[in-house]
């Protein structure tokens, strides 16, 4: 009986470890955003320092976008899945392979657009002294929802969680949702739908076995959050005009739809424009509640 031998990063830098990390989270990082997470106050050699030896090692691949060599994403190899496989910090997650640079490629524009919102955060974060890392923000989060009338699984784009530290300790969680208008608004609209099904879902019992009312009244979402995540929309990839359509599409949807009507009225629901939040910040006044007034707030206070 023979055993593969997993590799490690060959550097002892502890930046190859995070950006190692980092790539099997998000599954693809450019180079400007891995140093921007890692390292923004360091020269952008060291960045490409710890890339070139993570890729001398067989544990990373890249990708070059639109024939401009400046611009690499980077994703693991087998023996790159094969070295984080058993990593604390990645505990549940399944960093599936991906298979080519021209795969890479083609799911790189919805996945570099989330990692540009996790980016603005992280600044946010760093200016105002909040505790928010760069693998706080957890891509490509799956729940089922075996029964419940509608899709058979809810899949956020993201849920970060987030922890301010002034004026007041507080913790929040929020499933984000990025639209790069490549889906009609009508379809992105629905989503709220879902996640109004996921609020009220109860798993029903399985086999022959009878749960009793106690054990069966605990929702599903309450087995992985201590409180049900805000909901985020993120709109990028369209005319200022069109953002503000698709906006206005899911206040309809919040407005009209009685489930989602009802579940905003217990759960924070908004929807920002990726540019504002990049030049100005997501705790600033950028965001517009999907019920209710349409006066915009930050973030935290939806």
């Amino acid at each position: 009986m023979t055993t593969t031998a997993v590799i490690q990063p060959s550097s002892s830098d502890t930046y190859a470890h995070q950006a190692l990390a980092l790539i099997a989270q998000h599954r693809l990082l450019a180079t400007t955003q891995l140093h921007r997470m890692l390292m923004p106050h360091t020269p952008p050699g060291k960045i490409h320092k710890v890339l070139r030896s993570l890729r001398e090692d067989g544990l990373i691949s890249h990708a070059v976008l639109g024939g401009h060599r400046s611009l690499q994403i980077h994703f693991l190899t087998p023996a790159g899945i094969q070295a984080v496989s058993d990593w604390p910090e990645l505990r549940g997650r399944n960093p599936n392979p991906i298979a080519s640079p021209a795969a890479a490629s083609l799911r790189a524009a919805h996945t570099l657009a989330g990692v540009r919102a996790h980016l603005a955060f992280l600044a946010d974060a760093r200016s105002r002294g909040d505790e928010y890392q760069p693998l706080d923000w957890t891509p490509e989060v799956t729940h089922r929802l075996p029964d419940t009338g509608g899709e058979d699984r809810l899949v956020a784009d993201a849920v970060f969680h987030y922890t301010t530290t002034t004026p007041h300790r507080r913790h929040y969680r929020a499933f984000v949702e990025i639209d790069r208008t490549t889906m009609s608004s009508e379809r992105l609209a629905r989503k709220l739908i879902t996640y109004a099904r996921f609020h009220d879902y109860t798993p029903q019992p399985t086999g022959r076995r009878t749960a009793t009312a106690d054990q069966s009244a605990y929702l599903a979402w309450q087995r992985f959050y201590p409180r049900f995540p805000r909901i985020l929309f993120i709109l990028t990839g369209a005319s200022p005009t069109s953002l503000r359509n698709r906006i206005t599409d899911l206040r309809h949807m919040t407005a009209d739809h009685e489930l989602v009507n009802r579940f905003a009225t217990r759960v924070p629901l908004g929807a920002a424009v990726l540019e504002d939040l990049e030049t100005h910040g997501p705790s600033a006044p950028v965001w517009t509640p999907l019920a209710g007034d349409t006066e915009p707030h930050g973030w935290m206070e939806l």
